[in-house]
Formats: C-alpha cells, sequence, structure tokens
C-alpha cells in the first residue's frame, strides 16, 4: 500500500478521519495544528469536486478527502504572502476553537513555473453569513446563536492566553459578513485571517503582516478611512474589528422576524453609498457626515432588538475608546438570551 507514496508523503492508516487525526495532534503534538508532513500528505490526497466561491485572493473550492469534505482556498501566485499569513496564523499555538474555522492543513503545489497555494479547512455547506442571511430569516434564537456565536470567535482571537503553549492577542482586520461561515447547527465560525495582526506583549510588538492588501471599505472604521489610526498601537487593531462587528450585528438583526415583518437583506450603508463605494464615498458618510445604517422602526417594540440596537451602536462609535470590547458584547448577548430562556 505504501508502495506509491513520494519522498514528502506519510502514511495515514485508513479509517483515521480528519477529527481523530487533529484531536491526536492536539494532546500529543504542539498544538498548533498537524504534523507538516501530514498536512502534505492530505493536501495531495485531496480531490477536487466544485468551485463554491471567489475573491480577490483566489478561490474557495469543496473537495473531499477520504470522501469527507473539506473547504479548499487556492491561492493567486501574486497573493503569497495572504497565503503565508494566513497560514501562519492558523499555526499559532491554541488557534483551535468552535467558532474559528477549524484549519486542516496547507501546502505548496509547484509545476515549474505555476505554483498552487492551498489552504484546506473544515466545510461549512450554509456558506457565509452574507449568503445564509439572504436566504434565510431568523427568530429571536437563531439571531442571537449566529451573533453569540461570532462574537465568541471573535473574542478568542482579541484574548492573549498566558500559559507554556501561550496564544497572542489576534486582530482579525477584514470582519464581514462574507468572511463569517455559519455550521450545521446555526452557530458561526469566523474565517478568512490573512489581514491579521498578532501582538505579542512580552516584547510589546505589533507584528503587521506584510501585505499591501486592506480590508473592505464598506466596513472600515472611520480611523482607518481617514487615516488616524495608530499603526503602532495594537488596541487600535481590536478596536477597528469592534465597528466592523456592530455593522454584522446590524446585518443579522434586520433579518430576525419580530410583529411578523423582516427587512430584506442588505449590506450596510446600502442606502447611503454605491454599490462598489470608494474610500471618498465612505469617507464622507462615515467620518464628515457621521451616519451609520439606521434602524427599522419595529425594533422600538421588540425588547431583543431594541437591546440589539443599543448594542450595535456601543459597537461603532465614532471614537474608538468608546467602543465595546468582544467579551463585553459577549456576555451582554449571553444576558440577553438568558433573559429570553434561550440557551446557547
Amino acid at each position: 500500500y505504501s508502495i506509491g507514496l513520494e519522498q514528502d508523503e506519510t502514511y495515514i492508516p485508513p479509517g483515521e478521519s480528519l477529527k481523530d487525526l487533529i484531536e491526536q495532534s492536539q494532546s500529543s503534538g504542539s498544538g498548533s495544528g498537524l504534523p507538516l508532513l501530514v498536512q502534505r500528505t492530505i493536501a495531495k490526497q485531496i480531490q477536487m469536486v466544485k468551485q463554491i466561491g471567489k475573491g480577490r485572493y483566489g478561490e474557495v473550492w469543496m473537495g473531499k478527502w477520504r470522501g469527507e469534505k473539506v473547504a479548499v482556498k487556492v491561492f493567486f501566485t501574486t497573493e503569497e504572502a495572504s497565503w503565508f499569513r494566513e497560514t501562519e496564523i492558523y499555526q499559532t499555538v491554541l488557534m483551535r476553537h468552535e467558532n474559528i474555522l477549524g484549519f486542516i492543513a496547507a501546502d505548496i503545489k509547484g509545476t515549474g513555473s505555476w505554483t498552487q497555494l492551498y489552504l484546506i479547512t473544515d466545510y461549512h455547506e450554509n456558506g457565509s453569513l452574507y449568503d445564509y442571511l439572504k436566504s434565510t430569516t431568523l427568530d429571536t434564537k437563531a439571531m442571537l446563536k449566529l451573533a453569540y456565536s461570532s462574537v465568541s470567535g471573535l473574542c478568542h482571537l482579541h484574548t492573549e492566553i498566558f500559559s507554556t503553549q501561550g496564544k497572542p492577542a489576534i486582530a482579525h482586520r477584514d470582519l464581514k459578513s462574507k468572511n463569517i461561515l455559519v455550521k450545521k447547527n446555526g452557530t458561526c465560525c469566523i474565517a478568512d485571517l490573512g489581514l491579521a495582526v498578532k501582538f505579542i506583549s512580552d516584547t510589546n510588538e505589533v507584528d503587521i503582516p506584510p501585505n499591501t492588501r486592506v480590508g473592505t471599505k464598506r466596513y472600515m472604521p472611520p480611523e482607518v478611512l481617514d487615516e488616524s489610526l495608530n499603526r503602532n498601537h495594537f488596541q487600535s487593531y481590536i478596536m477597528a474589528d469592534m465597528y466592523s462587528f456592530g455593522l454584522i450585528l446590524w446585518e443579522i438583526a434586520r433579518r430576525c422576524v419580530s410583529g411578523g415583518i423582516v427587512e430584506e437583506y442588505q449590506l450596510p450603508y446600502h442606502d447611503l453609498v454605491p454599490s462598489d463605494p470608494s474610500y471618498e464615498d465612505m469617507r464622507e458618510i462615515v467620518c464628515i457626515k457621521r451616519l451609520r445604517p439606521s434602524f427599522p422602526n419595529r425594533w422600538s417594540s421588540d425588547e431583543c432588538l431594541r437591546q440589539m440596537g443599543k448594542l450595535m451602536m456601543e459597537c461603532w462609535a465614532h471614537n474608538p475608546a468608546s467602543r465595546l470590547t468582544a467579551l463585553r458584547v459577549k456576555k451582554t448577548l449571553a444576558k440577553m438570551s438568558e433573559s429570553q430562556d434561550i440557551k446557547l
């Protein structure tokens, strides 16, 4: 059986699922994912099934490894910095969390002149939160579940863990509904870490990725749009994430039915800027006019939506220092669920 293996492959016994392999490596290994040789072997054995998405970095495919579905992100050769960054962040110790997209493997396939950069992760058939909200209306429980699970993932990213293994604090820098995936059970996980920055408190250094790509204009906070963000201060990036998260809460809440009414799905600022807004468009609305997405009237007569409205306003405050932290939002959502008798 092992005759067919090449130099850089290793034997993975039949009957080992990806979950088994990852759990074994969590308990015995470095805590930062599968051994590289195992990753390469899995990558080589994947059959690409169909393209399920594309973006500025490349395309996403659904693939299969020994019958299990996986997602394969294939990066353009020009986006090597994004591939490298995302791979590096996923392999940070203690990164595994139920609300962060599960990393399986990364590999480079080269055929001389052509290089393919692969990132292999868990597959979630519901697709992104953006796709899901477009096609699905929510009740209070479903809304709180999406919001709470998303902020739990964000909270894990933002939190530095001090221990023998330890985990740096990480800011996402491109949070939007297209970069959050919805799992079968109606909870979310955060994806697309190609722009993330790490903070290691021992050295007090902010480790900014070398790639020039910046986030999505529509979700950029005022301090990024007017270039007042302090790039050497890690907390700036954390608070920038919270502004973007406020917009995501707005997208979710609009799709929650109350009094028999629900809004069509829309992107934030849909009524204020063109569909592919420029920096100038966004700066005028967000920084100069200081406008924010508006609330449907019906929210005022639903206690839960009223509280959600208050929460998003406290996330997208103009002043970064007044914004809520992910942990604060997580605690508030947990309290709201409790008062609604919802088990998260």
